[in-house]
C-alpha cells in the first residue's frame, strides 16, 4: 500500500487540515466497522466533515424529488384504468424500483452522516444498505431494457412484432427482480463477494477492493458484466434500431411526398399519433444516454479498484459516483412517465396547479400502449 504517492499526499494536504497530523479516517471507529473496512480506505486522513453534511443534504433533496416523482407515477397509473396497460406496467415497476432505492438508502445515510464520521448501523445494516441499493438499481436498469424492447417491438417490428400482453409484462417484471437477485444476493449472503463501507465510510457498497481474488476481482467482473455491460448493449441495440427505423421511414415518406408534389402524406390524425410515438421513443433514447453518463463513473471506480491502480481512488473520488448513481432514480419518472402524453393529460386533470397544459388526444387516436399503437409502416 503506497501512503507516500502524489494522490495520497495531495488528499492528505487538502483534507488532513481538519484533524491532528497522522490521524486516519478509521481512527476511533467501532470495532465492527474497522473489521469490515477494506485496508485501502484505512490509510486516508478523515475528510472534511462538511462533505458528509453536503452529501446528506443532497440525498435529502434527491429523496424528496424521487418520492414525489415516482409516487405520482404509481398513483396516476394505478388510479387510472385506461393507463393500466402492459407497457405502463413496466413504467410502474421502474417507479417502484426507484422509489424503494431512495427509501432504503437515504434515511440510513442521512442519519449516519449527521451523527458520526462513520457508518453507525453495524454489519447487518451495511449489508442491507448495499443489497437494497444493488437490487433496486439492477431491477431499474433491466426494467429499462424491457421498456426498450417494448418500444423496439412497436416501432421497428410493427405488425410483425409480438404484442406484449399483461401476462408477458408481469413475467418481465418478475424477471427483473430475479435477475437483480442473481447479482446481489451472493454478496448479501457473503457466499461470493461482500458489502463493506466505502469511500468516506458513511455508506456501504459491494467490496471491489477485496484482496481475495474470488470475492474481489472475480465478483466485480461478474457484476460489471451482468449489471452494466449486458443491459447497456441491449439498450444500445434497441434504440439504435429505433432511430434507424425512424430515419428510414421519414426519408421514405419525404421522398414519396416529393414525387407526388405534396407537403406531407400524413393526415392530421396520423401525424398526431406518430408524433406521440416518436416523442416517447426520443425521451427513452435520452434516458439511455443519461443512464450511461450516470452509471459509467461508478463502473469505472469499481474496475479501477479491482483491476487497476487503486491508489488513485481517494475517499471523496469514490463517494461522488455513488451519489451520482442515485440521481437516476429521480430522472426516470421525469423522462419515462411525465413525458408520457396520456400520463400528462391525467396529471393535468388531477393536479391542475401543475400547469402541465397537455392537449387531449382526439378520441379516435390510437392508444400509445404497445398492444394498440399505430406503428411505423415498413418502408420499402
Amino acid at each position: 500500500m503506497n501512503t507516500s504517492g502524489p494522490v495520497y499526499a495531495a488528499y492528505s494536504v487538502a483534507e488532513g487540515l481538519w484533524y491532528p497530523p497522522g490521524t486516519k479516517q478509521i481512527d476511533g471507529a467501532p470495532a465492527d466497522i474497522i473489521a469490515m473496512t477494506p485496508a485501502h480506505w484505512k490509510q486516508f486522513p478523515p475528510s472534511n466533515p462538511a462533505w458528509n453534511y453536503l452529501f446528506a443534504v443532497l440525498y435529502f433533496f434527491l429523496w424528496i424529488v424521487n418520492h414525489v416523482g415516482n409516487g405520482l407515477v404509481m398513483w396516476i397509473f394505478l388510479k387510472t384504468k385506461s393507463l393500466r396497460t402492459p407497457s405502463n406496467m413496466l413504467i410502474v415497476n421502474l417507479a417502484v424500483a426507484d422509489f424503494f432505492m431512495m427509501l432504503t438508502q437515504s434515511p440510513l445515510f442521512i442519519i449516519s452522516a449527521f451523527t458520526s464520521r462513520w457508518w453507525i448501523w453495524g454489519h447487518f445494516w451495511c449489508k442491507f444498505y448495499g443489497y437494497t441499493g444493488a437490487i433496486t438499481g439492477i431491477a431499474a436498469i433491466f426494467t429499462m431494457v424491457f421498456i426498450g424492447y417494448d418500444r423496439y417491438n412497436v416501432i421497428v417490428k410493427g405488425m410483425s412484432g409480438r404484442k406484449i400482453t399483461k401476462g408477458m409484462a408481469f413475467g418481465m417484471i418478475i424477471w427483473t427482480w430475479i435477475y437483480a437477485n442473481i447479482f446481489s444476493l451472493p454478496a448479501m449472503l457473503e457466499i461470493w463477494g461482500n458489502f463493506s463501507p466505502e469511500g468516506m465510510l458513511s455508506t456501504c457498497s459491494f467490496d471491489y477492493l477485496n484482496e481475495d481474488r474470488f470475492h474481489g476481482p472475480q465478483y466485480t467482473a461478474y457484476i460489471f458484466f451482468g449489471a452494466y455491460c449486458i443491459p447497456m448493449m441491449l439498450l444500445v441495440y434497441f434504440y439504435t434500431q429505433i432511430v434507424q427505423a425512424v430515419w428510414k421511414h421519414e426519408a421514405a415518406l419525404k421522398e414519396q411526398a416529393r414525387k407526388m408534389n405534396v407537403q406531407s402524406l400524413r393526415s392530421n390524425q396520423d401525424a398526431n399519433a406518430q408524433s406521440a410515438e416518436m416523442r416517447i421513443a426520443k425521451v427513452a433514447v435520452t434516458n439511455v444516454l443519461l443512464w450511461v453518463c450516470i452509471w459509467t463513473p461508478y463502473a469505472v471506480v469499481a474496475l479501477v479498484g479491482a483491476f487497476g491502480n487503486r491508489q488513485i481512488l481517494t475517499p471523496l473520488f469514490a463517494q461522488l459516483p455513488s451519489l451520482i448513481c442515485k440521481t437516476a432514480s429521480c430522472f426516470n419518472p421525469i423522462i419515462y412517465a411525465i413525458s408520457h402524453p396520456k400520463y400528462r393529460v391525467v396529471l393535468q386533470k388531477e393536479l391542475p396547479w401543475f400547469c402541465i397544459n397537455e392537449p387531449e388526444s382526439h378520441p379516435d387516436n390510437k392508444s400509445i400502449d404497445s398492444t394498440k399503437t399505430e406503428t411505423l409502416p415498413q418502408a420499402s
